[in-house]
């Protein structure tokens, strides 16, 4: 390599340093600036997490009715066993379309008869 190509490879090296420093600058500055705007969402939100679980802890506090009394079973003791379910299948229904396919004589009758004769 000779000496011009030397100087461009560092002088663009040199750019890049200076562009990444610049851009890596405006970013932490961005990320400063945002932190208050989130603490301040945070605080809210806190707030109104508290307000909500107060709520549930006032509901938790009145407690519903009590339940009816569940019936008594039934004192037979055993119960009857289940009833066996036995599956018969229908017969298969088989519908059968006759079609005209050409084959059952009807084209030889009409070119000159069957028998040979014509007396």
């Amino acid at each position: 390599m000779n000496r011009l190509h030397l100087t461009l490879v560092a002088g663009l090296l040199a750019a890049a340093a200076v562009l990444g420093t610049v851009a890596a600058t405006h970013t932490v500055s961005l990320g400063a600036a945002h932190t208050g705007a989130g603490n301040t969402n945070v605080v809210t939100r806190t707030r109104q997490l508290q307000r909500f679980e107060a709520s549930l802890h006032r509901a938790l506090a009145k407690k519903p009715p009590a339940l009816p009394a569940v019936p008594a079973a039934h004192a037979g003791g055993a119960s009857a066993p289940a009833p066996r379910v036995i599956y018969r299948r229908p017969p298969a229904i088989v519908i059968v379309h006759h079609t005209h396919h050409g084959d059952d004589g009807g084209e030889t009758e009409a070119a000159g008869g069957g028998d040979g004769g014509g007396d």
